[in-house]
């Protein structure tokens, strides 16, 4: 194996660069490419603990390469790293399938277990582990030609493996037993996802160290997680965030005496994720309430719209107008707070007011969608009392949340199921605005 790689570094030479600097930034690029994309699956299939047992279990390989390689060549350290971490995969999946252990006490078993070994081995032999601390916490200026090498091939094997296994994996990553049904070799991809997850974490030792290796393999991917449902576009910014954030904590560990790469890097990662988990726009917490907050507004607007249409039902429609302040006594608000809403109606064209002011009435839209909601509120009530047998008292708190959120063709079937029903259980008829011309919700 370590021949065949031999062979492959030769082959790779001439894209290793010249300067310290510039070797530190390929380090980086090649960081977050390779955790970015097995990052995807890791979220996806739900096993980010199992990225930080491997990244734990290698640890006693890292103390043996270094022990057993008198020249601390990266290809031994990388062999025994892989095999150690390989080992660790192999006894949480062994523990799963033969006792009744979970997947997260398996996982603590292993890491722990692993990584105490690791630390206990390194202290007896302290003298022939000399630099293991970059192992441990990641040190990207201290990467050199050869290491870069090692990592440049196995995230060459990580990305190849990659294209072609992506649609397997990404099937099994959903649905193991859907992934039997396509004839896919669900126990072969399961030992290539774990191969190629321990490469991964072999490939980002020097850069951020073994305890902190998992969070480049779940922050990018989460966070391109919440911003895109299309998975190869999720791969896409994985990678791109993973590359930004090794740059980002590589300068800042580079500038700042100190500060040790590991960390930066992990915090650069994380950063990323909170701007994302802030600002994107269909799951991140700032677009999640501005939504919240326009559903309550486009709410409290046709609520009024309501009450304008039940006002002119009580007097018998024999009025054009309804005057603000009877508006107000009618939604038990304050004149002032009343005419805040009809002002964000009028400028929506579901009304016109008065010149006086002190009056209005509903625009050829506003008649439309008034009658709307109060159909889908008598409608809804009448559906619960028919078939949900509910009383007609306890009918009316249910209708008022569902009637805002009722689309024309669930209103249609309610209407087809309840037989085009004229009057709700109070005995008020149900309005019919279907001659008045359509206009969709989002504009209100």
């Amino acid at each position: 194996m370590i021949q065949e790689m031999s062979v492959l570094a030769s082959a790779v030479d001439f894209l290793i660069p010249a300067s310290g600097s510039a070797k530190a930034m390929m380090a980086a690029v090649l960081l977050g490419a390779g955790c970015g994309l097995l990052g995807c699956f890791v979220v996806l299939r739900r096993v980010a603990l199992m990225g930080d047992a491997v990244s734990h279990a290698v640890l006693p390989g890292v103390v043996a390469g270094l022990i057993y390689s008198s020249e601390r060549s990266p290809g031994v350290i990388f062999v025994f790293a892989a095999t150690a971490g390989l080992l660790g995969a192999g006894l949480v999946r062994l523990m799963m399938m033969s006792t009744r252990l979970k997947s997260d006490a398996a996982l603590g078993i292993v890491l722990a277990t692993f990584f105490a070994f690791g630390i206990m081995w390194q202290s007896r032999n302290q003298q022939d582990t000399v630099g293991v601390m970059n192992f441990l916490f990641g040190n990207v200026g201290s990467i050199d030609a050869s290491d870069l090498r090692m990592m440049l091939m196995t995230t060459l094997v990580l990305v190849v493996t990659m294209f072609f296994l992506r649609r397997p994996l990404l099937v099994m990553s959903f649905d193991e037993g859907f992934s039997r049904g396509l004839g896919y070799p669900v126990k072969l991809l399961n030992g290539v996802f774990y191969f190629l997850l321990t490469f991964s974490v072999v490939v980002a030792l020097q850069a951020v160290g073994v305890v902190l290796v998992s969070a480049m393999l779940i922050t990018p991917a989460a966070a391109a997680y919440l911003l895109t449902d299309r998975f190869d576009r999720m791969l896409l910014l994985s990678v791109l965030f993973g590359v930004l954030s090794g740059l980002a904590g590589g300068l800042v560990s580079a500038e700042v005496n100190g500060l040790p790469t590991g960390p930066v890097i992990a915090l650069s990662a994380t950063a990323l994720f909170a701007v994302v988990y802030l600002i994107a726009p269909r799951h991140g917490v700032l677009s999640k309430v501005l939504r919240t907050l326009r559903r309550r507004m486009r709410i409290r607007r046709e609520n009024t719209l309501k009450a304008i249409y039940q006002i002119h039902e009580v007097e018998g429609f024999v009025h054009e107008e309804v005057s603000v302040l009877m508006l107000a006594r009618k939604r038990g608000l304050t004149e002032d707070v009343v005419r805040r809403d009809c002002k964000a109606l009028l400028s929506r064209g579901f009304i016109d007011m008065a010149e006086d002011g002190v009056s209005l009435h509903l625009s050829r839209l506003g008649w439309k969608r008034a009658m709307e909601i109060v159909r889908n509120h008598r409608l809804w009530e009448l559906y619960l009392t028919n078939e949900a047998d509910y009383a007609e008292d306890h009918v009316h708190d249910d209708a008022e949340k569902i009637e805002h959120i009722l689309e024309p063709g669930i209103v249609r079937q309610l209407e087809q199921h309840l037989d085009f029903p004229e009057l709700d259980p109070h005995g008020k008829p149900i309005p019919q605005p279907t001659h008045l011309v359509a206009q969709p919700l989002a504009t209100l």
